[in-house]
């Protein structure tokens, strides 16, 4: 099973919900691009993600471009706000979601309350992605 999640920046949220799901399944080839990708996954979702035992430190944001010729069972949007538009792909896709989640990386406030943020939308992912996975992944497994 072929999943690519999609964001604008590929620095936050689809880093967090790649991790996720080839934790629950390394079997499967997950991967995760921006339309106009970040220079590096941002610090915080590392933190929060090696909090839940996910390492995303080696992790490098890609663009969208580099898996247009590859075929994919699920292609995801992440993006939530309406400040930002969602990534349409182009290529071979069997099933195309939307899993919206705000972008942590817009929090402002102390370092406390932007990492409670990070938190936040880490464990809204792990429980969406988680669902995803039961009710229409594992299934097809």
């Amino acid at each position: 099973m072929n999943i690519l999640i999609l964001c604008t920046g590929n620095s936050c949220r689809s880093q967090m919900a790649e991790g996720f799901l080839a934790s629950f399944d390394p079997a499967m080839q997950v991967f995760s691009a921006g339309t106009a990708p970040a220079v590096a996954v941002h610090p915080l979702a590392i933190k929060v993600m090696a909090e839940k035992g996910i390492d995303l430190s080696s992790h490098q944001p890609e663009h969208v471009d580099r898996y247009l010729d590859k075929p994919f069972d699920y292609v995801i949007t992440v993006c939530g706000g309406a400040k930002e538009s969602c990534p349409v792909f182009t290529g071979d896709v069997k099933h195309r979601l939307h899993i919206g989640f705000e972008d942590p990386a817009e929090a402002t406030g102390t370092e406390e309350k932007v990492l409670a943020i990070f938190r936040t939308i880490r464990d809204e992912i792990e429980r969406d992605f988680g669902a995803f996975y039961r009710e229409q992944v594992k299934p097809k497994l």
